[in-house]
């Protein structure tokens, strides 16, 4: 019978399709110019109407919309032509005439023609595609499931199925095209072992391809965000296509591949210094909204300060044009820009507030805390919006919502929070990941900073929402049985109540799951380590074991990261020589294709660990690569632009003090010159009290310099100088800086510091530093590798170097002030006197 039935379909669908030499109005429908010929066809004869001409007719009213601008599209008027309506009737009753490309096209003409999701015919015509889907050819698959997509059925089990079509015809699959559709498509449903797969065929395509659309890398790379993982082969690939399609690109493209890559944490300087140069030369075509708002967005955050006031006085003239979405996406630009323009933020503010009531939760949330980030000044503004957010509130299901809200909420100036607002979080609680908890407790924090009225109180609302944060945090930590998910909790996790509360635990959890950690998931783990500041020896010998294991699998540009705990923490391992000298083996070959800010950062990061290769040195040094890497900071904004420029200067301060060998000349005197101009910090209270009391021991205040500037300008706390029968020597000016002496110093290999001018002989100076928490590991009186750099640099400079850890002068035994005096005399002169013998 199914035989039978389905032998009567396939000869009905022979009879429908004839071939256009013998079909006079199939020619006819495809002679047509405009909408209105093929409507006026279609009304003269319904009844002759068969699937090809139907097809056709419905294929050529969306071919003729594509051509069109966005702006000039028609798609609303075709939707209400009553042609239009007897199209939709006469495909919904042919529906078992068509072929399977057939079914596909016209669900896919529909949808691009904004038929709803819920219109019969779409949903027949899913139904039909459903029953034939074994039979589908790949490429029809490819476009039935971006169908599916578009209707937001990704996690449906229809698409399931397509998944499992995928998995078992991958190897068939010869086109990057359907390949990245059907990547987009089934990424909410694939499993490790199928992504790992389908990123091996996209690698294998993209090589052996003759040439692949750059659409195609884009849907590639989205797919790598889609399932949260930056596998950098693949990245470097599709960026390579990227970068032979530059002048093929429009600002929307730039826009999103910018966009993935800051989500998957990529950045190719080639290809932002290409983008920015390509979006500079567009800037005048892109006049309509939609393109604006996409340079805008491409463009802004790595402009120069005239290019972005060009931006700036652009979008104050296309205000009125740009819808709400697209204002909001230029107002979060502006601060990523670092707007300062009042005018714009104004306006910019003052259009958004009249569209209130047609924004979602996540709009609201998105525009109120953009304009705190622009300092926006409005009071009857934000409480208009605190009720607003906390209306949300109490009908959001979802805990990242609720989150996203109360974050915000937090936010506002001078926020009390209602009692409502707390009893929401509480209700949502057993469903909270760490992150949402997180986001939470800092909110909690705000509140009681900003309530008086709880200040004293120990059973307020506040501290039992505490508790439970407590407890879920710790209860969810302890149920942890997924390295990955773990990771992706606790990836934005920042803040004292994770560190306080939550971090010990957090530690022991990933322990538990040592065994969990892999090539994969290794770069997250390591960056994770570093941000907790927590020297756990074992966890860190695994991950040394498992970096030395598959070091040929992990890319060359992840190597800084994997190293980063180890030196951040000054970590020496048992294998610790075995992992450095892997991993500069490993790195060496590729240090050409290095991003130059990053190869900046790993040569730092070596140079704090006393461990810098030659190669390396001679890559960073040079007019080319300091020329490209300028080029790339422009493109940066301000903050990691100054701390990349700080880490070049560190890198060549450390270079001149340890590897004279190397000839690398110091030419950073003028930049820190700058550096200090724009402002010396004040003393912290401990560091008054010491220099007070250091002017008792001394003999007056005038024998020790406060914020002393070294050769290579490092500031040490307090220098001190002692002559050859240890009785301190006073400085004639408290007020002179100590210019760096760099004509006492020379290069080769047998150079040495000499002696600065006006020290007598045997004389030494002390440096005197007081080291605060952050000098050292969370857990351990262990201090860190950058405060150990310091020491070790200062004693090769000359100083004799007395280090006050805050843990010995805030203890118990220190707590009067002739236990401090005492304690400060022996680390000055007995400790001095046991030095010099």
């Amino acid at each position: 019978m199914f035989r039978l039935r389905l032998l009567t379909r396939t000869a009905l669908r022979l009879l429908q399709h004839r071939s256009a030499s013998t079909d006079p109005l199939l020619h006819q429908l495809k002679g047509c110019r405009t909408e209105e010929e093929i409507f006026d066809i279609v009304g003269k004869n319904k009844a002759k109407l068969s699937v090809s001409h139907i097809d056709c007719a419905v294929s050529m009213l969306w071919t003729f919309q594509k051509e069109k601008a966005e702006l000039l599209r028609t798609v609303e008027l075709i939707k209400r032509h009553s042609q239009f309506l007897a199209l939709r009737i006469l495909a919904e009753n042919k529906i078992v005439f068509m072929d399977d490309d057939a079914v596909v096209n016209m669900l896919y003409n529909m949808m691009r023609l904004n038929v709803e999701p819920c219109d019969s015919l779409i949903q027949e015509l899913v139904v039909e595609a459903w029953r034939r889907l074994e039979g589908f050819d790949l490429s029809t698959l490819s476009k039935f499931a971006v169908c599916l997509n578009d209707q937001n059925l990704y996690q449906s089990p229809l698409m399931g199925n397509i998944a499992d079509i995928v998995s078992r015809r991958l190897d068939l699959v010869e086109d990057t095209r359907v390949l990245s559709n059907l990547m987009i498509s089934i990424s909410a449903l694939t499993s490790a072992h199928l992504r790992d797969r389908l990123i091996q065929k996209a690698e294998f395509l993209l090589e052996t391809m003759a040439s692949v659309r750059y659409n195609d890398a884009r849907r590639v790379v989205q797919f790598l965000r889609n399932v949260r993982f930056g596998f950098r082969p693949l990245l470097e690939k599709c960026n390579k296509i990227f970068l032979q399609s530059i002048n093929k690109m429009d600002a929307e493209t730039f826009s999103i591949i910018l966009g993935l890559y800051q989500s998957l944490q990529f950045n190719n300087c080639e290809f932002r210094l290409a983008a920015k140069q390509r979006l500079i030369d567009i800037m005048d075509t892109c006049t309509d909204p939609n393109s604006f708002t996409r340079l805008f967005a491409a463009l802004g955050p790595m402009a120069s300060q005239d290019t972005k006031e060009r931006l700036e006085a652009a979008a104050l003239l296309k205000l009125e044009e740009l819808s709400y979405q697209q204002l909001l996406a230029v107002l979060e630009t502006m601060e990523e820009m670092e707007c300062r323009n009042p005018q714009l933020i104004r306006k910019s503010a003052a259009f958004l507030q009249k569209h209130l009531d047609i924004f979602r939760p996540v709009e609201v949330a998105r525009m109120t805390q953009t304009l705190l980030m622009l300092h926006y000044r409005n009071p009857e503004f934000y409480t208009k919006i605190k009720v607003l957010l906390t209306s949300f509130l109490q009908i959001s299901v979802t805990p990242c919502e609720i989150a996203m809200l109360v974050r915000v909420l937090s936010m506002l100036p001078a926020s009390r929070v209602d009692n409502d607002v707390i009893s929401r979080i509480d209700a949502v609680l057993p469903q909270c990941n760490l992150s949402d908890l997180n986001t939470f407790a800092l909110a909690t924090a705000k509140w009681i900073r900003n309530d008086p009225s709880h200040h004293h109180s120990t059973s307020g609302v506040y501290v039992k929402l505490l508790q439970k944060l407590n407890k879920f945090g710790i209860e969810r930590l302890r149920k942890a049985n997924n390295m990955d998910l773990l990771l992706e909790e606790t990836k934005y996790i920042s803040g004292e109540w994770f560190e306080e509360m939550l971090l010990e635990e957090a530690i022991i959890t990933c322990q538990r799951l040592l065994d969990q950690l892999t090539w994969t998931n290794i770069i997250e783990f390591a960056l994770f380590l570093t941000r907790t500041n927590y020297l756990c020896m074992p966890i860190l010998d695994r991950l040394a074991d498992v970096t030395l294991k598959h070091i040929s699998k992990i890319h060359y540009s992840a190597i800084y990261a994997v190293l980063l705990p180890f030196i951040v923490l000054n970590y020496d391992s048992p294998q610790s020589d075995e992992l450095l000298e892997s991993c500069i083996q490993h790195i060496t070959p590729h240090l050409s294709s290095f991003d130059p800010h990053l190869l900046v950062l790993l040569g730092y990061s070596l140079a704090v660990a006393e461990y810098v290769p030659e190669e390396l040195i001679k890559e960073v040094f040079n007019v080319d690569f300091l020329a490209k890497l300028d080029a790339q900071l422009e493109t940066f904004p301000d903050a990691l632009n100054m701390r990349i420029r700080l880490r070049l200067m560190e890198l060549n301060r450390a270079i001149c003090l340890e590897c004279p060998e190397f000839q690398v000349p110091w030419f950073h005197d003028r930049y820190c010159q700058q550096m200090r101009r724009k402002g010396i910090a004040n003393l912290s209270g401990v560091q008054q009290q010491v220099h007070k009391m250091l002017g008792e021991i001394l003999g007056g205040i005038h024998y020790a310099k406060v914020s002393a500037i070294t050769p290579y300008y490092y500031v040490i706390d307090f220098e001190c100088i002692l002559d050859k029968n240890n009785k301190p020597i006073p400085y004639v000016d408290q007020n002179t800086v100590l210019i760096t002496e760099l004509q006492n110093v020379k290069w080769g290999e047998d150079s040495q510091l000499i002696g600065r001018k006006g020290l007598p002989p045997g004389a030494q100076r002390t440096a005197i530093e007081f080291l605060d928490s952050k000098s050292f590991c969370r857990n351990l009186h262990h201090p860190k590798g950058e405060a150990v750099m310091k020491k070790r640099h200062l004693e090769i400079l000359g100083y004799r170097v007395i280090q006050i850890p805050h843990f010995e002068w805030n203890s118990m035994e220190l707590s009067t002030k002739d236990a401090w005096m005492e304690y400060l005399r022996k680390k000055i002169f007995v400790e001095s006197s046991d030095s010099s013998t």
